[in-house]
């Protein structure tokens, strides 16, 4: 069993920044792929951002140059640094990975970008 614990989440002001987090219950090191989707109100949710156990990345176009995904395996977590944020941005954050053919997804955080 696995679980994904977000957090990081908040208001921010369109131009700032924010750094999002996914705690994993379990070791990740041997989990391929961690990704990190977004929901807005009324929409479907997509996908921001995948990084792959050899540390290759893909971003969606909103995002890229922007967001930036990495993981820190000693500490079973994954990041999403997010600059240069604006409202497009606003939804709610979640932590996914598809492990042994289960997929698992974190709560969800809320970024609000907002004047």
């Amino acid at each position: 069993q696995l679980q994904l614990v977000e957090s990081g989440g908040g208001l921010v002001q369109p131009g700032g920044s924010l750094r999002l987090s996914c705690a994993a219950s379990g070791t990740i090191f041997s989990i391929d792929a961690m990704a990190w989707y977004r929901q807005a109100p009324g929409k479907q949710r997509e996908l921001v951002a995948q990084i792959r156990s050899g540390g290759s990345t893909n971003y969606a176009d909103s995002v890229k140059g922007r967001f930036t995904i990495s993981r820190e395996n000693a500490k079973n977590t994954v990041y999403l640094q997010m600059n240069s944020l604006n409202a497009e941005d606003t939804a709610v954050y979640y932590c996914y990975t598809n492990f042994r053919f289960r997929d698992y997804w974190g709560q969800g955080t809320q970024v609000t970008v907002s004047s």
